[in-house]
Protein backbone atom coordinates (compact mmCIF):
# COMPACT_ATOMS: atom_id res chain seq x y z
CA UNK A 1 0.00 0.00 0.00
CA UNK A 2 1.57 2.98 -0.85
CA UNK A 3 1.74 6.01 1.42
CA UNK A 4 0.02 9.21 0.76
CA UNK A 5 2.59 11.85 0.50
CA UNK A 6 1.62 14.97 3.08
CA UNK A 7 1.80 18.04 0.53
CA UNK A 8 0.90 21.99 1.58
CA UNK A 9 -2.49 23.06 1.65
CA UNK A 10 -6.02 20.73 2.06
CA UNK A 11 -4.39 19.46 5.74
CA UNK A 12 -7.43 17.78 6.83
CA UNK A 13 -8.21 16.13 3.27
CA UNK A 14 -4.69 14.54 3.36
CA UNK A 15 -4.96 13.35 7.47
CA UNK A 16 -8.59 11.99 6.82
CA UNK A 17 -7.31 9.92 3.74
CA UNK A 18 -3.81 9.03 4.98
CA UNK A 19 -2.59 6.21 4.14
CA UNK A 20 -5.05 5.12 1.17
CA UNK A 21 -4.75 4.21 -2.35
CA UNK A 22 -5.95 7.05 -4.76
CA UNK A 23 -8.73 4.60 -6.11
CA UNK A 24 -9.61 4.11 -2.39
CA UNK A 25 -9.34 7.77 -1.77
CA UNK A 26 -11.67 9.11 -4.72
CA UNK A 27 -14.36 5.86 -3.38
CA UNK A 28 -14.00 7.38 0.14
CA UNK A 29 -14.25 10.62 -0.91
CA UNK A 30 -16.75 10.72 -2.60
CA UNK A 31 -18.82 8.39 0.45
CA UNK A 32 -17.88 11.00 2.98
CA UNK A 33 -19.42 13.95 0.58
CA UNK A 34 -22.72 11.87 -0.22
CA UNK A 35 -23.36 11.28 3.53
CA UNK A 36 -22.82 14.82 4.44
CA UNK A 37 -24.83 16.13 1.42
CA UNK A 38 -28.21 13.71 2.35
CA UNK A 39 -27.70 14.52 6.14
CA UNK A 40 -27.76 18.25 5.18
CA UNK A 41 -30.44 17.73 2.54
CA UNK A 42 -32.25 16.22 5.45
CA UNK A 43 -31.67 19.24 7.80
CA UNK A 44 -32.09 22.45 5.43
CA UNK A 45 -34.77 21.21 2.64
CA UNK A 46 -33.22 22.83 -0.36
CA UNK A 47 -35.49 21.92 -3.37
CA UNK A 48 -33.32 19.90 -6.10
CA UNK A 49 -34.60 21.85 -8.83
CA UNK A 50 -32.28 23.65 -11.49
CA UNK A 51 -34.33 26.81 -11.30
CA UNK A 52 -33.74 27.15 -7.52
CA UNK A 53 -30.76 28.93 -6.93
CA UNK A 54 -30.74 27.48 -3.32
CA UNK A 55 -29.96 24.46 -5.52
CA UNK A 56 -26.86 25.72 -7.19
CA UNK A 57 -25.85 26.87 -3.61
CA UNK A 58 -26.26 23.78 -2.10
CA UNK A 59 -24.67 21.65 -4.90
CA UNK A 60 -21.91 23.65 -5.53
CA UNK A 61 -20.55 23.67 -1.93
CA UNK A 62 -20.64 19.45 -2.20
CA UNK A 63 -19.07 20.13 -5.17
CA UNK A 64 -16.24 21.97 -3.80
CA UNK A 65 -15.80 20.12 -0.72
CA UNK A 66 -15.66 16.77 -2.89
CA UNK A 67 -12.80 18.80 -5.07
CA UNK A 68 -10.70 19.97 -1.72
CA UNK A 69 -10.53 16.27 -0.44
CA UNK A 70 -9.52 14.74 -3.64
CA UNK A 71 -7.03 17.13 -4.45
CA UNK A 72 -3.69 16.68 -5.22
CA UNK A 73 -0.62 17.61 -7.11
CA UNK A 74 1.00 16.05 -10.29
CA UNK A 75 3.09 13.01 -9.32
CA UNK A 76 5.31 9.79 -11.77
CA UNK A 77 2.96 7.56 -10.05
CA UNK A 78 0.30 6.61 -12.75
CA UNK A 79 -2.63 6.34 -10.15
CA UNK A 80 -1.49 9.52 -8.48
CA UNK A 81 -1.67 10.98 -11.99
CA UNK A 82 -5.54 9.63 -12.53
CA UNK A 83 -5.90 10.55 -9.16
CA UNK A 84 -4.94 14.20 -10.32
CA UNK A 85 -7.18 13.66 -13.33
CA UNK A 86 -10.63 13.06 -11.11
CA UNK A 87 -9.67 16.31 -9.11
CA UNK A 88 -9.83 18.40 -12.29
CA UNK A 89 -12.22 16.98 -14.02
CA UNK A 90 -14.81 17.95 -10.45
CA UNK A 91 -12.60 21.08 -10.62
CA UNK A 92 -13.67 22.14 -14.37
CA UNK A 93 -17.32 21.05 -13.59
CA UNK A 94 -17.51 23.61 -10.93
CA UNK A 95 -16.62 26.43 -13.24
CA UNK A 96 -18.95 24.75 -16.44
CA UNK A 97 -21.82 25.50 -13.20
CA UNK A 98 -20.44 28.98 -12.50
CA UNK A 99 -20.74 29.85 -16.02
CA UNK A 100 -24.31 28.35 -16.48
CA UNK A 101 -25.19 30.07 -13.65
CA UNK A 102 -24.46 33.77 -14.63
CA UNK A 103 -25.45 32.66 -18.14
CA UNK A 104 -28.87 32.09 -16.69
CA UNK A 105 -29.29 34.94 -14.63
CA UNK A 106 -28.32 37.32 -17.58
CA UNK A 107 -30.48 35.40 -19.66
CA UNK A 108 -33.64 35.55 -17.20
CA UNK A 109 -32.90 39.17 -17.00
CA UNK A 110 -34.95 42.06 -16.83
CA UNK A 111 -33.09 43.81 -19.59
CA UNK A 112 -33.43 41.18 -21.98
CA UNK A 113 -37.34 40.35 -21.13
CA UNK A 114 -39.08 43.08 -20.47
CA UNK A 115 -42.33 41.49 -22.38
CA UNK A 116 -42.22 38.45 -21.28
CA UNK A 117 -42.22 39.82 -17.28
CA UNK A 118 -44.89 42.11 -18.69
CA UNK A 119 -47.18 39.73 -19.65
CA UNK A 120 -47.18 37.16 -16.62
CA UNK A 121 -50.70 38.60 -15.51
CA UNK A 122 -53.55 39.42 -18.28
CA UNK A 123 -55.52 42.56 -16.75
CA UNK A 124 -59.01 43.34 -17.58
CA UNK A 125 -60.35 46.59 -17.16
CA UNK A 126 -63.65 46.83 -15.31
CA UNK A 127 -66.09 49.24 -14.00
CA UNK A 128 -65.75 50.12 -10.10
CA UNK A 129 -69.54 49.41 -9.62
CA UNK A 130 -69.48 46.37 -11.60
CA UNK A 131 -65.97 44.77 -9.42
CA UNK A 132 -67.40 45.79 -6.14
CA UNK A 133 -70.87 45.85 -5.24
CA UNK A 134 -73.65 48.60 -3.55
CA UNK A 135 -72.60 47.81 0.15
CA UNK A 136 -75.49 48.58 2.75
CA UNK A 137 -74.23 45.93 5.44
CA UNK A 138 -70.61 45.33 5.99
CA UNK A 139 -70.32 41.60 5.83
CA UNK A 140 -67.69 40.69 2.82
CA UNK A 141 -64.81 43.01 3.98
CA UNK A 142 -61.71 41.26 6.19
CA UNK A 143 -61.70 44.60 8.89
CA UNK A 144 -59.82 42.18 11.23
CA UNK A 145 -55.66 41.94 10.87
CA UNK A 146 -53.48 39.33 11.46
CA UNK A 147 -52.39 40.91 14.80
CA UNK A 148 -55.66 42.20 15.87
CA UNK A 149 -56.59 38.05 15.41
CA UNK A 150 -53.70 37.07 17.45
CA UNK A 151 -55.56 38.83 20.74
CA UNK A 152 -58.87 37.40 19.68
CA UNK A 153 -57.55 34.07 19.29
CA UNK A 154 -55.39 33.73 21.98
CA UNK A 155 -58.62 34.86 24.58
CA UNK A 156 -60.04 31.86 22.85
CA UNK A 157 -58.33 29.14 24.31
CA UNK A 158 -57.38 31.15 27.36
CA UNK A 159 -59.72 29.07 29.63
CA UNK A 160 -58.40 25.91 28.04
CA UNK A 161 -55.87 24.58 30.69
CA UNK A 162 -54.53 21.66 29.02
CA UNK A 163 -54.27 23.25 25.69
CA UNK A 164 -52.64 26.52 26.89
CA UNK A 165 -49.78 25.04 28.24
CA UNK A 166 -48.65 22.94 26.11
CA UNK A 167 -49.41 24.75 22.65
CA UNK A 168 -49.65 28.07 21.16
CA UNK A 169 -51.36 29.49 18.07
CA UNK A 170 -49.47 29.76 15.05
CA UNK A 171 -48.59 33.16 14.46
CA UNK A 172 -49.76 32.99 10.59
CA UNK A 173 -53.23 33.65 10.36
CA UNK A 174 -54.69 32.89 6.87
CA UNK A 175 -57.47 34.59 5.22
CA UNK A 176 -60.19 32.34 3.61
CA UNK A 177 -63.91 32.44 2.73
CA UNK A 178 -66.48 29.61 4.57
CA UNK A 179 -69.69 30.01 3.75
CA UNK A 180 -69.38 33.62 2.17
CA UNK A 181 -68.29 35.22 4.96
CA UNK A 182 -64.55 36.05 5.66
CA UNK A 183 -62.75 33.94 8.06
CA UNK A 184 -59.26 33.95 9.81
CA UNK A 185 -57.53 30.40 10.48
CA UNK A 186 -54.58 29.71 12.41
CA UNK A 187 -53.64 25.92 13.40
CA UNK A 188 -52.06 25.39 17.08
CA UNK A 189 -48.35 24.76 16.94
CA UNK A 190 -45.95 23.20 19.47
CA UNK A 191 -44.16 25.38 21.94
CA UNK A 192 -40.79 24.22 21.26
CA UNK A 193 -39.19 20.68 21.40
CA UNK A 194 -39.99 19.73 24.59
CA UNK A 195 -43.62 20.43 23.96
CA UNK A 196 -43.51 18.33 20.61
CA UNK A 197 -41.50 15.56 22.25
CA UNK A 198 -44.50 15.01 25.11
CA UNK A 199 -46.93 15.28 22.66
CA UNK A 200 -45.96 13.96 19.33
CA UNK A 201 -48.26 10.91 20.25
CA UNK A 202 -51.89 13.00 20.60
CA UNK A 203 -50.72 15.15 17.84
CA UNK A 204 -52.31 19.00 17.61
CA UNK A 205 -55.61 18.81 18.73
CA UNK A 206 -57.59 21.57 16.93
CA UNK A 207 -57.14 24.91 15.65
CA UNK A 208 -58.61 28.52 15.83
CA UNK A 209 -61.05 30.43 13.68
CA UNK A 210 -61.89 34.48 13.98
CA UNK A 211 -64.69 35.79 12.64
CA UNK A 212 -62.73 39.02 10.79
CA UNK A 213 -65.87 41.01 10.50
CA UNK A 214 -67.37 40.37 14.31
CA UNK A 215 -64.42 39.66 15.59
CA UNK A 216 -65.17 36.46 17.68
CA UNK A 217 -62.96 33.39 17.91
CA UNK A 218 -63.97 29.62 18.46
CA UNK A 219 -61.79 27.02 19.17
CA UNK A 220 -61.85 24.33 17.52
CA UNK A 221 -61.39 20.48 18.35
CA UNK A 222 -60.85 17.97 15.57
CA UNK A 223 -61.53 14.57 15.49
CA UNK A 224 -58.77 13.40 14.39
CA UNK A 225 -55.66 15.38 15.54
CA UNK A 226 -52.93 16.89 13.10
CA UNK A 227 -49.82 15.36 12.78
CA UNK A 228 -47.66 16.99 10.14
CA UNK A 229 -47.00 20.82 11.45
CA UNK A 230 -44.30 23.48 10.50
CA UNK A 231 -43.94 23.45 13.89
CA UNK A 232 -43.45 19.63 14.08
CA UNK A 233 -39.30 17.94 14.55
CA UNK A 234 -37.44 15.27 12.63
CA UNK A 235 -40.54 13.76 10.18
CA UNK A 236 -43.44 15.54 11.87
CA UNK A 237 -42.39 18.38 10.10
CA UNK A 238 -44.67 19.62 7.33
CA UNK A 239 -42.09 21.10 5.46
CA UNK A 240 -39.68 17.94 5.54
CA UNK A 241 -42.64 15.63 5.02
CA UNK A 242 -43.61 17.40 1.65
CA UNK A 243 -39.96 18.04 0.37
CA UNK A 244 -38.96 14.24 1.11
CA UNK A 245 -42.41 13.10 -1.06
CA UNK A 246 -41.46 15.69 -3.66
CA UNK A 247 -37.91 16.79 -3.56
CA UNK A 248 -37.72 19.10 -6.46
CA UNK A 249 -40.82 21.05 -5.90
CA UNK A 250 -39.93 24.87 -5.65
CA UNK A 251 -42.73 25.82 -2.62
CA UNK A 252 -44.20 29.40 -2.88
CA UNK A 253 -45.63 28.97 0.91
CA UNK A 254 -47.55 26.32 3.05
CA UNK A 255 -50.92 28.42 4.05
CA UNK A 256 -53.52 26.21 6.09
CA UNK A 257 -57.07 26.52 5.21
CA UNK A 258 -59.95 24.45 5.68
CA UNK A 259 -62.29 22.54 3.29
CA UNK A 260 -66.25 23.56 3.33
CA UNK A 261 -66.88 20.73 5.78
CA UNK A 262 -63.88 22.45 8.27
CA UNK A 263 -61.84 19.72 7.35
CA UNK A 264 -57.73 21.21 7.86
CA UNK A 265 -55.59 21.15 4.97
CA UNK A 266 -52.30 22.68 3.88
CA UNK A 267 -52.08 24.48 0.30
CA UNK A 268 -48.94 24.34 -1.32
CA UNK A 269 -48.15 26.67 -4.05
CA UNK A 270 -45.31 25.44 -6.02
CA UNK A 271 -43.29 27.71 -8.30
CA UNK A 272 -41.45 27.78 -11.61
CA UNK A 273 -39.74 30.05 -13.66
CA UNK A 274 -41.19 31.87 -16.89
CA UNK A 275 -38.66 33.99 -17.97
CA UNK A 276 -35.52 31.67 -18.89
CA UNK A 277 -33.44 30.06 -15.88
CA UNK A 278 -34.23 32.22 -13.09
CA UNK A 279 -36.61 34.96 -13.80
CA UNK A 280 -40.26 35.67 -13.81
CA UNK A 281 -41.12 33.15 -10.76
CA UNK A 282 -45.39 32.40 -10.65
CA UNK A 283 -47.20 29.33 -9.70
CA UNK A 284 -47.42 26.63 -11.68
CA UNK A 285 -49.26 24.48 -9.34
CA UNK A 286 -50.47 23.14 -6.09
CA UNK A 287 -50.00 20.43 -3.69
CA UNK A 288 -52.61 19.94 -1.13
CA UNK A 289 -51.82 17.99 2.30
CA UNK A 290 -54.08 16.39 5.00
CA UNK A 291 -52.06 17.51 7.88
CA UNK A 292 -53.44 14.57 9.64
CA UNK A 293 -52.84 11.89 8.02
CA UNK A 294 -50.50 13.18 5.51
CA UNK A 295 -51.72 11.70 2.23
CA UNK A 296 -50.70 14.52 -0.51
CA UNK A 297 -52.43 15.40 -3.57
CA UNK A 298 -51.02 17.53 -6.36
CA UNK A 299 -53.16 19.69 -8.70
CA UNK A 300 -52.43 21.71 -12.10
CA UNK A 301 -53.89 25.07 -12.05
CA UNK A 302 -57.20 24.44 -13.98
CA UNK A 303 -57.99 21.51 -11.47
CA UNK A 304 -57.76 23.22 -7.86
CA UNK A 305 -60.67 22.59 -5.77
CA UNK A 306 -63.14 25.48 -5.67
CA UNK A 307 -63.24 25.66 -1.81
CA UNK A 308 -59.39 26.44 -1.73
CA UNK A 309 -58.40 30.12 -1.09
CA UNK A 310 -55.01 31.02 -1.59
CA UNK A 311 -53.02 29.83 -4.59
CA UNK A 312 -51.43 33.29 -5.09
CA UNK A 313 -49.96 35.46 -1.97
CA UNK A 314 -50.81 38.90 -2.28
CA UNK A 315 -46.61 39.52 -2.23
CA UNK A 316 -46.24 37.49 -5.69
CA UNK A 317 -49.40 39.42 -7.09
CA UNK A 318 -48.02 42.87 -6.30
CA UNK A 319 -44.66 41.87 -8.08
CA UNK A 320 -46.30 40.28 -10.79
CA UNK A 321 -48.55 43.46 -11.28
CA UNK A 322 -45.31 45.92 -10.89
CA UNK A 323 -43.50 44.20 -13.57
CA UNK A 324 -46.66 44.48 -16.09
CA UNK A 325 -47.17 48.45 -14.91
CA UNK A 326 -43.25 48.62 -15.14
CA UNK A 327 -42.07 46.78 -17.99
CA UNK A 328 -44.85 47.12 -20.51
CA UNK A 329 -43.37 49.81 -22.54
CA UNK A 330 -39.96 48.42 -22.26
CA UNK A 331 -37.00 48.05 -19.98
CA UNK A 332 -35.44 51.17 -20.61
CA UNK A 333 -38.84 53.18 -20.06
CA UNK A 334 -38.96 51.96 -16.48
CA UNK A 335 -35.13 53.43 -15.92
CA UNK A 336 -35.31 56.63 -18.03
CA UNK A 337 -38.77 58.70 -18.63
CA UNK A 338 -41.07 56.48 -16.87
CA UNK A 339 -44.20 56.90 -19.16
CA UNK A 340 -46.95 55.74 -18.04
CA UNK A 341 -45.36 53.20 -15.50
CA UNK A 342 -46.76 52.28 -12.17
CA UNK A 343 -46.97 50.26 -9.23
CA UNK A 344 -49.20 49.06 -6.31
CA UNK A 345 -49.26 50.16 -3.14
CA UNK A 346 -47.45 48.91 -0.21
CA UNK A 347 -50.34 46.84 1.40
CA UNK A 348 -52.88 44.90 0.19
CA UNK A 349 -56.49 44.03 1.27
CA UNK A 350 -58.92 41.19 1.32
CA UNK A 351 -62.68 40.77 0.07
CA UNK A 352 -64.52 38.00 0.06
CA UNK A 353 -66.89 37.95 -3.42
CA UNK A 354 -69.01 35.14 -4.47
CA UNK A 355 -67.35 32.93 -1.68
CA UNK A 356 -63.99 33.71 -3.57
CA UNK A 357 -60.94 35.46 -1.78
CA UNK A 358 -59.60 38.51 -4.23
CA UNK A 359 -56.73 40.31 -3.23
CA UNK A 360 -56.85 43.86 -3.59
CA UNK A 361 -54.16 47.16 -3.93
CA UNK A 362 -54.15 50.64 -4.74
CA UNK A 363 -51.93 51.35 -7.94
CA UNK A 364 -50.49 54.40 -8.17
CA UNK A 365 -47.66 56.42 -10.35
CA UNK A 366 -44.09 55.56 -9.76
CA UNK A 367 -43.84 59.72 -10.64
CA UNK A 368 -46.12 61.16 -8.32
CA UNK A 369 -47.35 58.07 -5.74
CA UNK A 370 -49.12 60.93 -2.96
CA UNK A 371 -52.55 59.77 -4.51
CA UNK A 372 -53.94 56.57 -6.19
CA UNK A 373 -54.61 56.29 -10.38
CA UNK A 374 -56.81 53.08 -9.72
CA UNK A 375 -57.16 49.60 -7.68
CA UNK A 376 -56.08 46.28 -8.94
CA UNK A 377 -57.91 43.07 -7.17
CA UNK A 378 -57.09 39.36 -8.27
CA UNK A 379 -58.74 36.15 -7.68
CA UNK A 380 -56.43 34.53 -4.74
CA UNK A 381 -57.14 31.37 -6.40
CA UNK A 382 -57.50 31.44 -9.86
CA UNK A 383 -55.42 34.62 -10.40
CA UNK A 384 -57.75 36.51 -12.64
CA UNK A 385 -56.74 40.01 -12.45
CA UNK A 386 -59.12 43.31 -12.69
CA UNK A 387 -58.10 46.74 -12.65
CA UNK A 388 -60.37 49.69 -12.73
CA UNK A 389 -59.88 53.26 -12.27
CA UNK A 390 -60.67 55.47 -9.47
CA UNK A 391 -58.46 58.07 -8.78
CA UNK A 392 -58.35 59.55 -4.82
CA UNK A 393 -56.01 58.91 -1.90
CA UNK A 394 -53.83 56.39 -1.42
CA UNK A 395 -54.71 53.77 1.53
CA UNK A 396 -52.23 55.64 3.36
CA UNK A 397 -53.15 58.75 3.10
CA UNK A 398 -56.36 57.85 4.67
CA UNK A 399 -55.54 55.94 7.22
CA UNK A 400 -53.50 58.79 8.58
CA UNK A 401 -57.49 61.23 8.27
CA UNK A 402 -58.50 58.12 9.94
CA UNK A 403 -56.28 58.54 13.01
CA UNK A 404 -56.60 62.30 12.96
CA UNK A 405 -60.10 62.34 13.72
CA UNK A 406 -59.16 60.21 16.66
CA UNK A 407 -55.56 61.37 17.60
CA UNK A 408 -56.83 62.10 21.03
CA UNK A 409 -57.71 58.82 21.80
CA UNK A 410 -54.55 57.88 20.15
CA UNK A 411 -55.92 55.08 18.18
CA UNK A 412 -54.30 53.02 14.97
CA UNK A 413 -55.70 52.48 11.61
CA UNK A 414 -55.44 48.95 10.48
CA UNK A 415 -55.14 48.89 6.18
CA UNK A 416 -58.25 49.91 4.75
CA UNK A 417 -60.71 47.59 2.70
CA UNK A 418 -62.26 49.37 -0.64
CA UNK A 419 -65.79 49.23 -0.73
CA UNK A 420 -69.03 50.74 -2.85
CA UNK A 421 -70.99 52.94 -0.72
CA UNK A 422 -74.16 54.40 -2.76
CA UNK A 423 -71.82 53.95 -5.54
CA UNK A 424 -69.30 56.44 -4.06
CA UNK A 425 -65.69 54.61 -3.70
CA UNK A 426 -64.64 54.27 -0.16
CA UNK A 427 -62.10 53.27 2.20
CA UNK A 428 -63.54 51.09 5.51
CA UNK A 429 -61.34 50.40 7.82
CA UNK A 430 -60.93 49.59 11.92
CA UNK A 431 -59.27 52.10 14.43
CA UNK A 432 -57.53 50.26 17.37
CA UNK A 433 -56.28 50.65 20.66
CA UNK A 434 -52.50 50.28 21.67
CA UNK A 435 -53.70 46.70 22.61
CA UNK A 436 -54.64 45.81 18.73
CA UNK A 437 -58.48 45.95 19.99
CA UNK A 438 -60.55 47.20 17.81
CA UNK A 439 -62.63 50.14 19.10
CA UNK A 440 -63.68 52.02 16.50
CA UNK A 441 -64.56 52.09 12.69
CA UNK A 442 -64.03 54.92 9.81
CA UNK A 443 -65.22 55.77 6.71
CA UNK A 444 -63.14 57.78 4.06
CA UNK A 445 -64.06 59.13 0.93
CA UNK A 446 -61.85 57.55 -1.67
CA UNK A 447 -62.00 60.80 -4.07
CA UNK A 448 -62.22 63.27 -1.74
CA UNK A 449 -60.42 62.03 1.89
CA UNK A 450 -61.81 64.79 3.76
CA UNK A 451 -64.63 63.27 4.28
CA UNK A 452 -63.85 60.86 7.11
CA UNK A 453 -66.93 59.36 9.33
CA UNK A 454 -65.95 57.34 12.84
CA UNK A 455 -68.48 55.82 15.35
CA UNK A 456 -68.18 52.66 17.52
CA UNK A 457 -70.90 50.48 15.65
CA UNK A 458 -70.55 50.32 11.45
CA UNK A 459 -74.24 51.38 11.61
CA UNK A 460 -73.74 54.77 13.26
CA UNK A 461 -69.98 55.15 10.90
CA UNK A 462 -72.24 54.62 7.86
CA UNK A 463 -74.98 56.89 8.51
CA UNK A 464 -72.70 59.85 9.69
CA UNK A 465 -70.83 59.17 6.13
CA UNK A 466 -73.97 59.07 4.38
CA UNK A 467 -75.11 62.63 6.02
CA UNK A 468 -71.27 63.98 5.53
CA UNK A 469 -72.19 63.29 1.69
CA UNK A 470 -75.36 64.91 1.60
CA UNK A 471 -73.97 67.91 3.35
CA UNK A 472 -70.63 68.15 0.84
CA UNK A 473 -73.20 67.53 -2.09
CA UNK A 474 -72.10 64.10 -3.53
CA UNK A 475 -74.39 61.75 -1.95
CA UNK A 476 -76.28 59.67 -4.61
CA UNK A 477 -80.21 59.78 -4.27
CA UNK A 478 -81.98 56.82 -2.43
CA UNK A 479 -85.29 55.78 -3.60
CA UNK A 480 -87.85 53.98 -2.18
CA UNK A 481 -86.50 50.67 -4.17
CA UNK A 482 -83.13 50.90 -2.22
CA UNK A 483 -84.45 52.05 0.98
CA UNK A 484 -86.79 48.68 1.32
CA UNK A 485 -83.83 46.76 0.59
CA UNK A 486 -81.64 48.05 3.03
CA UNK A 487 -84.28 48.92 6.14
CA UNK A 488 -87.73 47.16 7.21
CA UNK A 489 -90.44 49.01 5.50
CA UNK A 490 -93.88 50.16 7.36
CA UNK A 491 -96.74 52.50 6.86
CA UNK A 492 -97.89 53.73 10.68
CA UNK A 493 -100.69 56.58 12.03
CA UNK A 494 -98.55 58.58 14.47
CA UNK A 495 -100.13 58.50 17.90
CA UNK A 496 -97.68 60.48 19.68
CA UNK A 497 -94.52 62.31 19.26
CA UNK A 498 -91.61 63.54 22.10
CA UNK A 499 -88.50 65.15 21.96
CA UNK A 500 -86.14 63.90 24.24
CA UNK A 501 -82.64 66.15 25.20
CA UNK A 502 -79.68 63.18 25.68
CA UNK A 503 -76.09 63.67 26.05
CA UNK A 504 -75.58 63.23 22.61
CA UNK A 505 -78.21 65.87 21.03
CA UNK A 506 -81.91 65.67 20.67
CA UNK A 507 -84.10 62.19 19.71
CA UNK A 508 -87.59 62.25 18.55
CA UNK A 509 -89.29 59.64 19.34
CA UNK A 510 -92.61 58.97 17.42
CA UNK A 511 -94.91 55.67 18.58
CA UNK A 512 -97.80 54.95 16.62
CA UNK A 513 -101.26 53.43 17.04
CA UNK A 514 -100.29 49.68 17.86
CA UNK A 515 -97.63 50.61 20.00
CA UNK A 516 -94.69 50.51 18.08
CA UNK A 517 -91.88 53.60 18.99
CA UNK A 518 -89.14 54.45 16.63
CA UNK A 519 -86.81 56.98 17.43
CA UNK A 520 -84.55 59.38 14.92
CA UNK A 521 -81.91 61.59 16.02
CA UNK A 522 -82.92 65.09 15.01
CA UNK A 523 -80.36 66.51 13.52
CA UNK A 524 -79.83 63.92 11.14
CA UNK A 525 -83.57 64.95 9.79
CA UNK A 526 -84.82 68.50 10.42
CA UNK A 527 -87.76 67.74 8.47
CA UNK A 528 -89.44 65.78 11.70
CA UNK A 529 -90.37 69.17 12.85
CA UNK A 530 -93.53 68.34 10.33
CA UNK A 531 -94.43 65.15 11.40
CA UNK A 532 -97.97 65.84 13.28
CA UNK A 533 -100.43 63.56 15.29
CA UNK A 534 -102.69 61.30 13.01
CA UNK A 535 -99.83 62.12 9.79
CA UNK A 536 -99.93 58.45 8.36
CA UNK A 537 -96.17 58.34 6.94
CA UNK A 538 -94.22 55.45 5.69
CA UNK A 539 -90.83 54.73 7.90
CA UNK A 540 -87.32 52.86 7.58
CA UNK A 541 -86.41 51.39 10.26
CA UNK A 542 -83.64 49.03 11.80
CA UNK A 543 -85.14 46.87 14.89
CA UNK A 544 -83.34 47.28 18.03
CA UNK A 545 -83.75 43.16 19.67
CA UNK A 546 -82.54 44.51 23.25
CA UNK A 547 -84.76 48.00 23.73
CA UNK A 548 -87.32 47.40 21.37
CA UNK A 549 -86.82 50.73 20.21
CA UNK A 550 -87.21 51.10 15.99
CA UNK A 551 -84.22 53.18 14.88
CA UNK A 552 -85.78 55.21 11.92
CA UNK A 553 -83.62 55.99 9.13
CA UNK A 554 -85.62 57.15 6.66
CA UNK A 555 -89.58 58.27 6.56
CA UNK A 556 -92.34 59.08 3.67
CA UNK A 557 -90.17 61.07 0.82
CA UNK A 558 -93.18 62.41 -0.89
CA UNK A 559 -94.66 64.46 2.00
CA UNK A 560 -90.65 65.45 3.03
CA UNK A 561 -90.34 67.38 -0.34
CA UNK A 562 -93.88 68.83 0.03
CA UNK A 563 -93.51 70.06 3.62
CA UNK A 564 -90.07 71.21 2.30
CA UNK A 565 -91.87 73.04 -0.59
CA UNK A 566 -93.80 74.10 2.28
CA UNK A 567 -91.70 75.50 4.28
CA UNK A 568 -90.02 77.56 1.30
CA UNK A 569 -93.67 79.21 0.61
CA UNK A 570 -94.06 80.12 3.75
CA UNK A 571 -90.53 81.20 4.06
CA UNK A 572 -91.07 83.27 0.57
CA UNK A 573 -94.13 84.99 1.68
CA UNK A 574 -93.02 86.39 5.25
CA UNK A 575 -89.97 87.76 3.20
CA UNK A 576 -92.73 89.88 0.71
CA UNK A 577 -94.48 90.91 3.95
Amino acid sequence: MSKLRFYGGNHMGNFILKGKTPVKKIVLSFFIVAVLELAAFYVLMPAMNIHSMEFWGFQGFFAVAFLALTFSFPSRDRLEVRYNIVSKIVGILIILAIVFVIAGNIISAKLFNAGRYASLMEIKETKFEDTIGQTDVITDVALMDTDSAKVVGQRAIGALSDVVSQYEISENYSQIALDGAPMKVASLEYAGFFKWFNNRKNGIPGYILVDAVDFEANYVKLEKPIKYTPSGWLNDNLERHLRLKYPTAIFEGYYFELDDEGKPYYICPTMTARVGLFGGFDVNGVIICDPCTGECTEYELGDIPTWVDRVYDGDLIETKYNWHGMLSDGFWNSIIGQKDCKKTTEDYGYKVIDNDVWIYTGVTSVIDDSSNIGFVMVNARTGEANYFNVAGAEEFSAMEAAEGQVQNLGYDAAFPSLINIDGRPTYFMVLKDKGNLVKQYALVDVKKYSIVATGTTQKDTLNTYRKLLKENGIAAEVGEEDLSKQYTHERITVKDIKYVNLTDGTFVYITDTKGNVYKQKFADDETLVFIQVNDIIDVYYEENQETGIRSMEEWNAERKNEVETTKEIETTKTEDR
